[in-house]
């Protein structure tokens, strides 16, 4: 019976019953607080490396947003010139400023002194303007493709600048001017509206000047020309073909009823190459011949070194070695023999980015 008692505990409650009691509801607090940690507690530290902490691996990492990838060493070198740029930004906008006003300073000392500072511009400002008229006739404007119309836009802009520094600057005229050698202008080369001493038109050059003052230069007239009225009109054909429409500026003169002639190159020099000219050096010819009154120095003046010319007395004094005939279809030259028909020859290619049916 006191056995009994001492299990006992005030209420009648045994003590295994009270430490069963317990035991659940340390069991119900532990499972209460596991599910109330953050999951990171929970998740394991897999993949980290040992000794590295919590705060020393976020000081590892790129403080970048999710989503965003890292920036690449070639990318932070650009975005760092992009910064550079905008930097100096200002500085090249005074560099510029300074750059207009020493230039103005420049050209106040150059005329208070009487010279412009420029040989070219004062031989133009000085020079004594020809009545001679020089047309490029630029009709052939469907013969040519695109390449070899941007050729001929660079001739024209040539003869413009040698005629606008010449000492004898001749009237300059474009006709038939349109169609893609226009819009060739137009995409390369705007300035052109606003060219001096030049006359652009799109009429053709016979509804522009009398017949009777027109000769068309070509290279199959049997004409040789000896001297250059001022008085006339001289035609260039505005064609750059590659010899693919042979004669057909002497057809198109010979139709028109007009006179026609080709430069007297054969009686001065004799070329190894073909004796068809550019346009501009056709143009240029011209120029230095009203300059020096000498067809032989205009040619010697003006033939690029790659026509191999040399003067005509000169080519007929060789010896009979050299005068021996060659194999159809082969030219002389001071660096060797090329085949006139190898489409691979330097020689040819050379030729051809300069190829026009005038002479």
């Amino acid at each position: 019976m006191s056995q009994t008692k001492s299990m006992l505990r005030p209420g009648g409650v045994p003590d295994s019953a009270v430490e069963t009691h317990a035991m659940s509801q340390t069991k119900k607090t532990t499972n209460m607080s596991s599910e109330m940690l953050p999951v990171s507690l929970e998740t394991p530290n897999v993949g980290r490396e040992p000794g590295v902490s919590d705060g020393e691996e976020e000081g590892q990492k790129p403080g970048l947003d999710a989503g965003t990838e890292p920036v690449s060493k070639r990318q932070m070198k650009k975005l760092m010139k992009q910064k550079q740029w905008e930097e100096q930004r200002e500085l090249r906008k005074e560099k510029r400023k300074e750059k207009r006003k020493r230039k103005k300073l420049e050209r106040q000392s150059q005329l208070e002194s009487g010279s412009d500072g420029s040989d070219r511009k004062r031989i133009r400002r000085d020079g004594v303007h020809s009545s001679l008229r020089l047309i490029i006739d630029c009709s052939f404007d469907d013969l040519m493709v695109l390449k070899d119309i941007k050729k001929l836009h660079k001739q024209i802009q040539r003869c413009y600048a040698e005629n606008r520094r010449a000492s004898h600057p001749v009237q300059f005229y474009l006709t038939s001017h349109g169609g893609q050698l226009k819009k060739n202008m137009n995409e390369n080369d705007k300035g052109w509206v606003n060219w001096k001493d030049i006359h652009i038109k799109s009429e053709h050059y016979s509804e522009l000047i009398k017949k009777e003052d027109l000769v068309y230069l070509t290279s199959d007239s049997p004409n040789v020309l000896k001297d250059l009225d001022e008085s006339k009109a001289y035609v260039i054909g505005g064609l750059v073909d590659h010899n693919h429409h042979k004669g057909l500026t002497f057809k198109q003169a010979s139709s028109y009823g007009i006179e026609h002639a080709q430069l007297p190159l054969a009686d001065f020099v004799k070329m190894n190459s073909r004796k068809v000219l550019a346009v501009n050096h056709v143009f240029e010819i011209i120029l230095e011949f009203l300059e020096r009154r000498d067809w032989q120095e205009a040619f010697f003046t003006i033939l690029p070194q790659r026509k191999g010319a040399v003067p005509a007395h000169t080519a007929c004094e060789n010896s009979p070695q050299d005068q021996q005939p060659r194999p159809e279809g082969w030219d002389s030259s001071s660096e060797g023999e090329h085949c006139r028909n190898d489409p691979d020859s330097p020689q040819k290619e050379e030729q051809d980015q300069q190829g026009s049916p005038v002479s």
